[in-house]
């Protein structure tokens, strides 16, 4: 039996995988690492701590799957999307990483949409956001001129990783489209951009596909994770290309929701000129060739797990979900909008902050719990509600992530989005894709289709109540009033704050 291994740096952990050639996950590990906030808006993490959790991670997938590790053909990559890793001439790092969850560079953006306009829309198809990567590198050249001076590369979270474990230097489009300095349609950096800003065009890393092998282990990172020299290592793919690639959304027609820290409405498109005039992102996709386009939640698992750290710290997520499938739809009148960390899509808005509606002393912690998970849903279908706008049919979603967990958020789904919602058998979402790219390019198959026709199989199926739909239909049109009336009061909010 041959095997590959998935590897998904997230932004609170690193999970690998390993994957046999009928696509069964064979073994699972993850190792979690600390989020660096600063104050109010920062989000960084050490790259040293990506490194060594994914080191033990797969020492520890090698010594408790018991397989031969010459039988390991190969290892890919998910990651991060956006996240900034500078690096000075000798490759060392030269401070934290900015995450992509990070809302520190609106002056940046600004300046960037004063210099370029639409322009950068036309470039770039997405955008100009605090968490894309350009602002981030124009936020350290403002703020610490000598750390920039030293800067002779970027590189993004998984590439980092990769580069550390390969000696290897380069990016890969999926997850270059998301820095604002790649043509996303002609696939290749913008120097335009980076001299406009004094930028020098050597920061950037040299491109290649998803599925390329860029090299194999280093010698001491063989030694420390038991795995062979031998051991071939692929590009990979940022975690909603590899999400979607994991879930098989490889053809036009077929829709992801995905909730894990963030939250992702992702669909398949095959035509580069599609416009969508920055409604939504529009980035390359892991399979060659091919696009997607996304809407995001930034808060989506994320706001289940400050609330759970917040008002639960010592119990599982089971335990905190407990009891929601009893509580009525709409929480017994209690409303929450998930902008704990601002929002992307449809309102780009890095100051806008969550919010319970509603409460009365006669609620109870379930009410809470299912009040998130409908807020979830809700800014989730706002994404979905722009893709139907622009023509495009979700009639069908496969759901992976922390939603597809749990049957109450999977039926939620299917009754919010109005639409047929699939779970799928192995829900490993980013880390089977990465797999799934390290199969390829293992040349297991002769396309990625292939490879997802035997990896990938459907679990359950959960289709929408017409009530339900009814009923959460008039409390989105509520939640989407929250957005609007509560603007104004959270701007006031964080002007008092930062007195």
């Amino acid at each position: 039996m041959k095997y590959v291994i998935g590897i998904d740096l997230g932004t609170s952990a690193v999970k690998a995988i390993l994957v046999n050639e009928n696509g069964e996950v064979c073994g699972e590990v993850s190792k979690s690492y600390p989020l660096i906030q600063e104050k109010a808006g920062y989000n960084e993490q050490n790259p040293e701590d990506w490194v060594r959790q994914t080191i033990q991670a797969l020492a520890e997938l090698v010594s408790t799957c018991q397989v031969q590790v010459n039988d390991i053909e190969g290892i890919s990559y998910s990651g991060q999307m956006h996240g900034l890793v500078l690096l000075d001439q000798n490759q060392c790092v030269l401070r934290n990483a900015i995450l992509w969850n990070d809302t520190r560079t609106t002056s940046q953006c600004m300046k960037i949409e004063e210099e370029f306009g639409e322009q950068m829309l036309e470039i770039t198809k997405n955008r100009v956001l605090e968490g894309f990567t350009l602002p981030k590198i124009l936020w350290v050249k403002e703020h610490e001129p000598e750390t920039f001076e030293k800067a002779a590369l970027f590189l993004l979270p998984k590439d980092y990783v990769r580069f550390r474990m390969t000696g290897t230097i380069n990016s890969e489009f999926s997850d270059a489209a998301g820095t604002l300095l790649l043509h996303v349609t002609r696939k290749k950096w913008n120097y335009d951009i980076c001299k406009r800003f004094d930028i020098p065009t050597e920061i950037c890393p040299p491109l290649v596909e998803s599925h390329d092998c860029v090299g194999a282990l280093l010698p001491n990172i063989a030694e420390e994770t038991g795995l062979s020299k031998k051991t071939k290592v692929f590009a990979g793919g940022s975690d909603n290309a590899c999400g979607a690639i994991g879930a098989g959304i490889l053809s036009s027609g077929k829709t992801l929701c995905s909730i894990g820290t963030s939250g992702v409405i992702l669909s398949y498109e095959e035509d580069k000129e599609r416009d969508f005039k920055g409604k939504v992102h529009f980035f390359n996709h892991g399979r060659k060739d091919a696009f997607y386009t996304m809407g995001v939640t930034l808060a989506a698992g994320y706001s289940l797990n400050w609330f759970k750290e917040t008002f639960s710290p010592n119990e599982t997520f089971e335990q905190v979900l407990h009891g929601v499938e009893s509580v009525p739809i709409g929480s017994n009148g209690l409303l929450f909008t998930p902008y704990l960390v601002g929002e992307r899509t449809p309102h780009a808005d890095s100051l806008i902050r969550g919010s319970f509606i509603g409460m009365d002393g006669s609620h109870k912690k379930e009410n809470f719990v299912r009040a998130v998970m409908e807020g979830v849903t809700f800014s989730l279908h706002e994404s979905i509600k722009l893709f139907r706008k622009e023509g495009k049919s979700v009639d069908t979603i496969i759901s992976i992530g922390g939603g597809a967990k749990n049957n109450t958020w999977l039926q939620m789904q299917a009754d919010i989005f109005k639409a047929k919602v699939i779970k799928l058998e192995s829900e490993q979402g980013p880390a089977m894709g990465a797999a799934m790219l390290a199969a390829f390019g293992s040349r297991w198959f002769d396309s990625l289709e292939q490879c997802a026709e035997e990896f990938i199989r459907e679990a359950s199926t959960f289709y929408p109540k017409e009530s339900n739909v009814e009923r959460y239909e008039a409390l989105f049109n509520i939640y989407e009033e929250v957005y609007f009336k509560t603007k104004d009061l959270n701007a006031a909010l964080t002007t008092f704050r930062d007195r």
